[in-house]
C-alpha cells in the first residue's frame, strides 16, 4: 500500500486529466482500489490453502464470520449488536484527533475540501462508483477481513492473551500510505481488534471500521449530486 501511494500514484498521475491536484487523486482511488482488492485475494488465496475450499460454511468459520457471542452468557446476535454503536463513536473521536502534517493531495479528506476536487466529483458518477468500491474492499471485503478475519483468530498461538494487541499493532504499523494516521491507528485495537476477539465475530470489526466509509460516502454522494 506504501509504494502505491508514494510510488506508482505519483508516477501515473499524468497519465489523467484534471486540475490541480485531481489527477493524482484519481490515480490514488485506482492504486489503492486495486491495493485493496490484492487484499481480498490474499485472504482468499490463504483460505483456500488452510481450508482445501472456499465453500462459504467453511470460510464462514476461518474468518470468525458469524454473529457475535457473548464470552460469559453465551448469548448470540441480539443486543450485542448494539454495541457496535459507542464503538463507532469511539473512531469518530479518533478521526477528529489533530495529526502530525503531511502533503495535503495525499489526505483524502483534505482533498475533499479543495474546489478543484469538488468540481471534479460534481456529475463524476463512474468516479463515484469506483470510490464505493474502494470502500468495499477497505472496511468489509480487504484490511478487515485480512487483519480481523485472517489473522487475528491465528495470533492467539504466537500472542496468546496479547494477540489483539499484537493485532492493533501490526495494523497501525500497515498504514504506511497514510502515515500520519498510525499513531492514532493504535487505538483501533480497542475499536476492532479486542471486540473481535471477545465476541469471537470479525462483523464487529466490519461494522464499525465501516462507520466512516458511510460517512464519507455521504458527503461526497453531496458533491456528485
Amino acid at each position: 500500500m506504501g509504494v502505491l501511494a508514494w510510488i506508482v500514484a505519483p508516477a501515473l498521475d499524468d497519465q489523467f486529466g484534471g486540475e490541480g491536484d485531481v489527477p493524482l487523486l484519481k490515480a490514488l482511488l485506482v492504486c489503492i482500489t486495486v491495493g485493496l482488492i490484492w487484499q481480498f485475494v490474499l485472504v482468499a488465496i490463504l483460505v483456500q490453502r488452510e481450508q482445501g475450499t472456499l465453500r462459504w460454511a467453511v470460510v464462514r468459520e476461518a474468518l470468525w464470520l458469524r454473529s457475535p457471542q457473548s464470552p460469559t452468557t453465551g448469548r448470540v446476535g441480539g443486543r450485542l449488536w448494539l454495541l457496535v454503536i459507542p464503538l463507532i463513536l469511539g473512531t469518530a473521536i479518533e478521526g477528529a484527533l489533530p495529526t502530525v502534517p503531511h502533503p495535503e493531495n495525499h489526505d483524502f479528506g483534505d482533498l475533499l475540501g479543495m474546489d478543484s476536487v469538488q468540481d471534479f466529483l460534481s456529475g463524476s458518477w463512474g468516479w463515484y462508483g469506483l470510490i464505493l468500491l474502494l470502500f468495499l474492499f477497505n472496511t468489509v471485503l480487504g484490511e478487515e477481513l485480512l487483519f480481523r478475519g485472517l489473522l487475528l483468530p491465528r495470533m492467539n498461538r504466537a500472542f496468546g492473551r496479547g494477540d489483539w494487541v499484537a493485532n492493533g499493532v501490526l495494523f497501525s504499523a500497515y498504514h504506511l500510505h497514510v502515515p500520519w494516521v498510525a499513531p492514532w491507528t493504535l487505538l483501533d485495537m480497542f475499536f476492532l481488534a479486542y471486540p473481535t476477539k471477545r465476541y469471537r465475530s470479525a462483523w464487529m470489526g466490519i461494522i464499525v471500521h465501516s462507520g466512516q466509509s458511510v460517512l464519507f460516502a455521504i458527503i461526497i454522494l453531496t458533491y456528485v449530486v
